[in-house]
């Protein structure tokens, strides 16, 4: 990647992408243009092969069957794994997020297996369904303010010794473990079930991983605030008593 280039890889589309998660590729877009970035992004069919090229890839939410054959074709490629053993910067939300995983329940509700890019396992909770907002604490080595979403999952996601906690839930289910955290990430991959988009909740996120792709410390600073109000309206519904 040159100094003044970011490559955006949107992966499948067609497949993946619930509750607006879309938005989290225009986001990361419209905040690396405004540092004056030149962005390639590109739209990945599940028909097509993933490049290997990109700095940033980006997978969403999706229903059962649209999961189980994301991971399928995934696993089939094998260009995403590749990517990350290059370096490049994953972030996943929901079924994205559970997929990165090594396994995840399917529609058939069978072990399905996944590209093992984080070390997760994800199961089929017992318990009520995991919706609303969430309030969370990112972990605080990656030095972001908190975590806004919205969850929808049955998923349960247990993480592995390699994995760290993305954020510590004040209001809401996160990874529905009961342990508190919500999402995982490691060096380069990072995994939540916040929707929301996530990105237009916390465009900070959006900033993280383009410090990440650029290996800088910072980035320039944008006047753009209009995200804020987002963040304090959604953030003060999640802590109001139902």
């Amino acid at each position: 990647m040159s100094d003044n280039s970011l490559r955006l890889v949107w992966i499948y589309p067609d497949l993946l992408s619930t509750y607006g998660d879309q938005g989290n590729a225009l986001v990361v877009e419209r905040r690396a243009r405004q540092r004056g970035l030149d962005v390639q992004r590109l739209d990945v069919r599940s028909d097509q092969q993933i490049p290997t090229s990109g700095d940033i890839y980006l997978i969403g939410g999706g229903e059962d069957r649209p999961q189980r054959l994301a991971s399928e074709r995934l696993i089939r490629d094998g260009r995403l794994n590749r990517a990350v053993s290059n370096g490049a910067i994953v972030f996943s939300v929901c079924a994205g997020y559970q997929i990165l995983g090594h396994e995840f329940i399917n529609d058939l509700g069978e072990r399905q297996q996944g590209v093992g890019l984080l070390d997760v396992v994800s199961t089929r909770g017992e318990a009520e369904r995991c919706v609303g907002d969430v309030l969370a604490d990112i972990d605080p080595q990656l030095g972001l303010p908190p975590l806004t979403g919205f969850e929808n999952h049955q998923g349960v996601t247990h993480l592995g010794k390699t994995a760290r906690p993305f954020a510590k839930v004040r209001f809401g289910k996160g990874n529905g473990v009961g342990d508190g955290y919500e999402g995982a990430y490691n060096d380069t991959v990072f995994g939540t079930y916040m929707h929301g988009p996530v990105m237009a909740r916390n465009p900070h996120i959006a900033d993280l991983l383009i410090k990440l792709a650029l290996d800088v410390n910072a980035l320039p600073p944008v006047e753009d605030r209009w995200y804020e109000a987002l963040r304090q309206e959604r953030i003060a519904a999640a802590t109001q008593p139902a």
